[in-house]
């Protein structure tokens, strides 16, 4: 897709606010903690590698993504931190993650009999690095009883051509007031802990909302994902423990401005019909690039005044309500700040009745970012 550098409409992204909001969590760490950032996604749409040194500089140790793809865009962007991969690599990738050098999850016994006959035949000059996923309640990926992690511990320890460096869990509602869900998974993966002789040289269960709300947990590594960039994981379940920086904001201008008198439609299937005398402004993002047709009805900022999203979201455009006549190429804030009044990407998510995890990752490349 092309990106649309020749129009108006971009992406800026703080990276310094991105550096605060890793820095404030690695304060608080106990001692012999690490935190790796979590970039999977593009950095949950505010682009990984850009994210990703601000997050180094912020005092993040190693990263964390989903797909092969996304860790070996960190390495040629010429990161030489641990990477891990959260899913699960298809076997017949292993000669890539050896070449460059990352973790990869073992969710399965099949999985690592697999690897372990693919390293047979690749004979490899450094161990292939693992780190064992439990399924504590997520349902999701991973080994499930104490007997499955302490047979596939020995299977590991019993490879030369493996090393096993990690072992976790993932928690479905550390973002939720009642923790009751929490403590049953906090005390399934204590059982695993018990039934092992040692520990690999990590052992992480806390995502952001882990970190924030549920500090004292186990592990001695962090996968710092959402807080990361400036937003509360629980929305609005539960308060920050310390402010968030949002490191995203969605800029654009008008690009034409008209006086329309009653009774004209406005957009697809004339949805909107103006009851007066009315100006109407047009502004150059649509559903393809993220700006969801359910957004109609949600507000804009122009010069610090909110302005309703009139009509349908067309592809390519949209169009508002202007309180008066403005300039063509006046500031459009569709999320962010804006003399002194914002729009909050959790707005945005409460509009589209969604989590702002999704709004992240919903704008497309179309848009450029902007790095600040």
């Amino acid at each position: 897709m092309a990106v649309g550098w020749h129009r108006p409409t971009k992406l800026v992204i703080d990276t310094q606010a991105i550096k605060e909001n890793v820095g404030n969590e690695v304060k608080r760490m106990p001692k012999g903690t690490e935190l790796f950032a979590v970039v999977k996604a593009n950095g949950y749409g505010h682009g990984a590698v850009q994210t990703a040194k601000a997050a180094r500089e912020g005092g993040a140790t190693g990263f964390c993504v989903a797909i092969l793809d996304e860790a070996i865009e960190l390495r040629e962007a010429g990161f030489q931190e641990p990477i891990l991969i959260l899913s699960v690599v298809d076997v017949s990738y292993i000669d890539l993650l050896l070449k460059y050098d990352l973790s990869v999850t073992v969710a399965t016994q099949e999985w690592l009999e697999q690897a372990i006959e693919q390293l047979t035949h690749i004979e490899p000059q450094k161990p292939l690095k693992i780190h064992i996923k439990v399924d504590t309640g997520m349902g999701r990926i991973g080994f499930t009883t104490s007997e499955a992690v302490k047979q596939i511990v020995e299977l590991v320890q019993s490879e030369k051509t493996l090393i096993w460096e990690g072992l976790f869990t993932h928690f479905s509602t550390a973002d939720e007031k009642d923790a009751s869900y929490f403590e049953k998974q906090t005390h399934r993966f204590q059982e695993i802990l018990s039934v092992l002789f040692e520990l690999p040289k990590y052992v992480h269960v806390s995502n952001s909302a882990t970190a924030l709300w549920h500090p004292d947990n186990v592990g001695n590594m962090i996968r710092f994902g959402i807080a990361m960039y400036g937003l509360n994981p629980s929305g609005h379940a539960l308060p920050e423990v310390y402010p968030l920086n949002p490191a995203l904001s969605l800029v654009s201008k008008l690009i034409q401005v008209k006086e329309l008198s009653a009774g004209e439609g406005i957009g697809y299937g004339h949805t909107y019909i103006t009851t007066a005398n009315e100006w109407i402004g047009t502004v150059p993002i649509g559903y393809a690039d993220g700006w969801l047709r359910h957004l109609q009805g949600f507000s804009v900022l122009v010069n610090g005044e909110l302005c309703e999203i009139i009509g349908r979201i067309c592809m390519d455009q949209c169009m508002i309500r202007l309180p008066r006549q403005m300039d063509v190429g006046t500031q459009v804030t569709l999320i962010g700040h804006d003399h002194g009044e914002v729009i909050t990407m959790q707005m945005v998510a409460d509009k589209l009745e969604t989590i702002h995890y999704e709004v992240a990752c919903t704008f497309s490349e179309r848009i450029p970012k902007e790095y600040k």
